[in-house]
This record gives C-alpha cells, structure tokens and sequence, in this order.
C-alpha cells in the first residue's frame, strides 16, 4: 500500500491550513497589501521559515504533497480576502522552502 501513501496529503493539507492561520493572526489583511517590508512582516516570514523547516525535517515530501500544502495555503489566505499576487509570493517562497 506504499503507493497510496504517495497520494495521502492530509498531513501537509493540515500544515497549509495551520501556516496560513499563523499568517492571518500576525498579519491583517488591511496590512498585507503589496510588499511589506518592516520589523513585524519579516518577524512574520521567520516565523513561518522556522515552521517550514520543521516540518520538512520530519518527512519526505514528495511534489504531490508539497504542491497540495502550498494549493491550501494559497487558497485559505485568497479566501480570507488577502490580495492574490502578495499571497502567490508567500506561496512560492514557501514551496522553494520545502
């Protein structure tokens, strides 16, 4: 059954849910327009960095998982209003983190 792990993401969809909450407490979305560049933004992107690298330490992702954790991470930020081309950079700097 080692080939249906492949295709189990829940962990990671979990994880995307969970960034981008973390995201959302410390970063309204009033706040988040374009490129932010100050002390709590970047606080922010640390944070996140250190997640990031947490989690992958644990696990093997393949590019399935990896693309359905940034998939949920994207979409739980559009859908909370965050501006869509701010939220496709945070997507891929995370998914060049994994």
């Amino acid at each position: 059954m080692k080939i249906f792990s492949w295709f189990n993401a829940n962990e990671e969809k979990q994880f995307g849910r969970m960034l981008a909450q973390a995201l959302i407490e410390r970063t309204p979305v009033e706040s988040a327009v374009g490129k932010i560049l100050n002390k709590k933004h970047e606080a922010m992107l640390n944070k996140l960095s250190q997640l990031v690298i947490e989690f992958k330490h644990d696990r093997k992702m393949n590019t399935y998982k990896k693309a359905a954790l940034g998939n949920t991470f994207k979409w739980e930020l559009i859908k909370k209003g965050y501006d869509r081309e701010y939220v496709d950079q945070l997507t891929n700097w995370i998914i060049l983190k994994l």
